[in-house]
């Protein structure tokens, strides 16, 4: 089993002073053998990454700093390029090129929103105080007010996340008979503790942005608001029978959809691991980002993220446990209808993601395949520009049908006409380097070119099949939900709490993908669980508000 990177630890020039003093003096603290111990154990990690010949200077700055941006202008040196060879390009994608290089003009307004952009502000409208429409004119006494657009002002407060009202209701007793009349709460009050909407807010912020339970605990007390971490569990663990129907509901549309991209990623599942690794779950923040990096024993636990596109709407589902992706994906397309055609299947090369009862159209990550050139780009740094700058025409050329709104077709044969050209001049060059014995098998490089030629015909599907996407990137910014989740909360306690975090995010981040409030959605499912109970097709996210009954002001 591969060795966890040790906890990084801020450790500036005075404290190893300090630290020192006391060495000499031999008058360590208690505080001061555990600070010693984690020093050792990320030299000896270090001098572990070393010693190994796969860690390249780039990964291992990597794994100091932080990963750099891998967009094509920052990995390679565009001033020293002069031996390096020029990257492939079409004759006909020329124009195209340059007008893509020009940078667009920045948009006014430096960042700010508009009023239209406050769909979720309450309005509040002011009437003039001494003029009506039809008036005269104060001024000049002659013309007449009309009514025209209003002025806007916005105006932000500050609040709790989550606010709480009490209702004193006055009581009278009789002083004879000793009866008690209470007054009777009014409406808005409500027939629960916790509204519909306290429900949506907590699942959001845990489910949705990493906010764990106990720093919402925290941020309540100190608001004097209080809310328990527990408390919280309860009411989302609760509401979760009323979300169930449309969370099945999504599975079946997923199921129909024409592409469903696939990957996963480690999570911690308590009630799964054995005792050692519950208590590094505890004592540890360390994460895996890479899911390729996943013990290949079933001993592995994995949040499995599925994005599917079916038709305009975009659905998303998590599944964590045992099962890997491929898994996950065999189990959603089991409720795929018979008369439908193979859907298209974009993942990563991993075997997992394969399992034989998959009957799909596999199309495997441009950007995987892309990245292996930017991690040896430091050691090879005039062939990898060259591969770098040719993958970076075709995803321009990905960007401009994404621009002119070209249907799936018509992207096909763009790329066929623009991208073609520069993918077969890749293919020869990468054909080349083994051929004429320009570049060592074994190398880094060499790893990188095996890689793209094993796999060509799934990394070129989009030249060949209407609506195939180029890389995996959408269910990867999905993942980003379960990793930041793991990078505050570290763990689930049990496959219960994990089944429910899965139904949460699955929801919330559907709902972004589509557009749509995330807390108005929960909100109205719960507010009408009787009616999604019956149909839950009619209450998806792009559907909900055509149920809602319209309000009169």
């Amino acid at each position: 089993m591969k060795k966890p990177a040790p906890k990084i630890i801020e450790f500036d020039t005075g404290r190893l002073q300090e630290l020192m003093r006391r060495a000499e003096q031999r008058t360590f603290e208690q505080q001061d053998y555990a600070t010693t111990r984690r020093v050792f154990e990320a030299y000896l990690y270090l001098l572990e990454l070393v010693d190994n010949k796969s860690t390249t200077i780039g990964r291992l700055r990597k794994l100091l700093f932080g990963a750099n941006t891998e967009k094509t202008a920052d990995v390679v040196s565009r001033e020293t390029v002069d031996q390096a060879p020029s990257p492939p390009a079409s004759s006909s994608a020329t124009a195209l090129q340059s007008a893509a290089e020009k940078k667009p003009p920045k948009k006014p307004g430096h960042g700010r929103n508009g009023a239209n952009c406050y769909a979720g502000a309450s309005r509040v409208k002011i009437r003039h105080a001494s003029l009506q429409p039809g008036d005269l004119c104060p001024k000049c006494g002659t013309g007449t007010a009309y009514l025209m657009g209003p002025g806007v002002l916005v105006r932000f407060i500050g609040q709790p996340p989550l606010m709480a009202t009490i209702y004193e209701l006055e009581k009278l007793r009789c002083n004879l008979c000793g009866e008690i009349f209470t007054a009777q709460p009014p409406a808005q009050a409500g027939a629960e503790k916790y509204d519909a909407s306290a429900v949506s807010i907590i699942a959001m912020l845990r489910y949705g942005l990493g906010f764990p339970f106990n720093r919402l605990d925290r941020m309540q007390q100190d608001l004097e608001i209080p809310l328990p971490a527990s408390t919280q569990w309860e009411i989302v663990s609760a509401a979760y029978d009323s979300f169930t129907p449309v969370y099945e509901e999504l599975i079946r549309q997923a199921a129909q959809g024409e592409l469903l991209h696939h990957d996963d990623t480690n999570v911690k599942i308590l009630e799964l691991m054995g005792h050692g690794a519950k208590q590094q779950a505890f004592d540890e923040s360390h994460e895996e980002n890479d899911a390729d990096r996943v013990d290949p024993q079933r001993k592995g636990l994995f949040t499995s993220g599925v994005v599917a596109l079916s038709g305009e709407q975009r659905i998303a589902l998590f599944f964590s446990g045992r099962r890997h992706a491929g898994e996950n994906l065999v189990e959603v397309l089991r409720q795929r209808a018979s008369g439908l055609p193979p859907p298209i299947q974009m993942c990563d090369a991993l075997s997992r993601n394969m399992p034989r009862e998959l009957k799909t159209i596999v199309a495997n990550c441009l950007a995987h395949g892309r990245r292996q050139f930017v991690e040896v780009n430091e050691r090879f740094p005039a062939e990898c520009r060259y591969v770098l700058e040719a993958l970076e025409e075709v995803y321009r050329n990905d960007a401009t049908a994404g621009k002119e709104k070209l249907s799936a077709e018509e992207r096909l044969l763009f790329h066929q006409t623009h991208s073609g050209p520069v993918m077969e001049e890749l293919r020869t060059w990468l054909k080349r380097q083994f051929d004429e014995r320009l570049v060592e098998p074994n190398s880094g490089l060499g790893a990188a070119i095996n890689y793209l030629r094993k796999h060509w015909a799934k990394l070129t599907l989009f030249l060949r099949v209407a609506g195939a996407p180029l890389d995996n990137n959408l269910c990867e910014r999905a993942l980003k939900k379960a990793i930041m989740h793991r990078k505050n909360s570290l763990f689930y306690k049990t496959q219960n709490g994990a089944d429910v975090g899965d139904l949460y995010m699955s929801l919330i981040h559907t709902c972004e993908l589509n557009g749509v409030n995330p807390v108005d959605y929960l909100t109205e499912l719960l507010r009408h669980a009787d009616a999604v109970a019956c149909d839950p097709a009619a209450w998806l996210p792009w559907a909900y508000r055509e149920q809602l009954v319209p309000t009169t002001d």
